[in-house]
């Protein structure tokens, strides 16, 4: 029997899974291919993240249930509501605590763009609405269950404007064109401090029943960022372009991906601000620098690139 059951291999359950075996905990690691980090306090095993019998057997004797999951864009309605169903019925037959990986998409626009743990719940899209759900569930369920909230994602392997955008721009040294304008203010989240932040709640009684957010650097510009990465990398500065916000919008009536993508961009039309005041005071975690970020970020680009040459 595992300590820990992370679902999810992606930059922030490997990180969790990670952190937890450095400190000597026993991991279980479950996706459908068995994948995940190698450590010998991690066993990673093949499983459907929605199934809840193969999921509650492997849960046993957990402490944690980690939700560290995340279906495509183009499948969030079909998938999301019986994966956390599934690790819900888990956490509770181990008499675990269910810890989920979550974001500010259940925010919606706010007045001014910051977003604290007291803003409502007030998403209308589609995606908000499933993330709003998702957390109403695993609190009616009478599992001791938390969240930990955050933004758009920094750190090797993790998708987000920047990695989808700036960093095959930057490595090119064309233009970089992105869904966003520029130069206004975005708040960008570690990867590594999520998994921090989420072990940390999961541990922490006064966390359950609520969500948090995630210490993250003060918000920088997509142009600002970008003139960073540049800089700490040694490459030469790229322009950056704001594509017209109806090419997105109009690509997505054809290409599911773009109408997903398209539901969510007014995160990159006005400013986007997390404030994790709360956590920071209540439980003394701090963001990690934005240029430790950024050189994990580069280290991974040139890994790859020297596997491939």
């Amino acid at each position: 029997m595992a300590q820990h059951l992370v679902v999810g291999s992606g930059p922030i359950g490997s990180n969790v899974a990670r952190l937890l075996a450095e400190r000597g905990e026993t991991v279980r690691v479950v996706t459908r291919s068995g994948g995940g980090p190698e450590h010998a306090l991690i066993e990673r095993v093949r499983g459907d993240a929605s199934d809840a019998r193969r999921l509650t057997a492997l849960a046993e004797g957990a402490e944690v249930v980690y939700n560290c999951a995340n279906p495509k864009y183009t499948e969030w309605a079909d998938k999301w509501f019986p994966m956390n169903d599934a690790m819900i019925a888990a956490a509770k037959s181990a008499g675990a605590v269910y810890a989920i990986t979550g974001n500010l998409y259940g925010y919606g626009p706010q007045p001014g763009g910051v977003m604290t743990e007291d803003s409502p719940l007030a998403a209308t899209g589609r995606k908000g609405r499933i993330r709003i759900k998702m957390w109403q569930d695993a609190l009616a369920s009478g599992v001791r269950t938390v969240e930990a909230r955050a933004s758009d994602y920094i750190g090797a392997g993790a998708a987000s404007v920047f990695s989808a955008v700036l960093l095959p721009a930057i490595r090119s040294g064309r233009t970089a064109w992105g869904p966003a304008k520029m130069d206004v203010p975005h708040t960008f989240t570690y990867t590594g401090d999520m998994a921090r932040t989420l072990v940390t709640l999961a541990r922490d009684e006064r966390a359950h029943g609520k969500a948090w957010h995630v210490p993250s650097p003060a918000p920088v510009t997509i142009r600002e960022l970008s003139a960073r990465y540049c800089e700490l990398a040694g490459l030469p500065p790229v322009k950056v372009a704001a594509m017209p916000r109806f090419v997105m919008r109009t690509a997505g009536l054809a290409v599911p991906m773009a109408h997903e993508l398209a539901e969510m961009d007014y995160q990159f039309y006005a400013p986007f601000i997390l404030d994790s005041t709360r956590t920071e005071k209540t439980f003394g975690l701090t963001a990690t620098g934005l240029d430790v970020a950024l050189r994990e970020v580069e280290a991974a680009a040139e890994a790859t690139a020297a596997r491939t040459m």
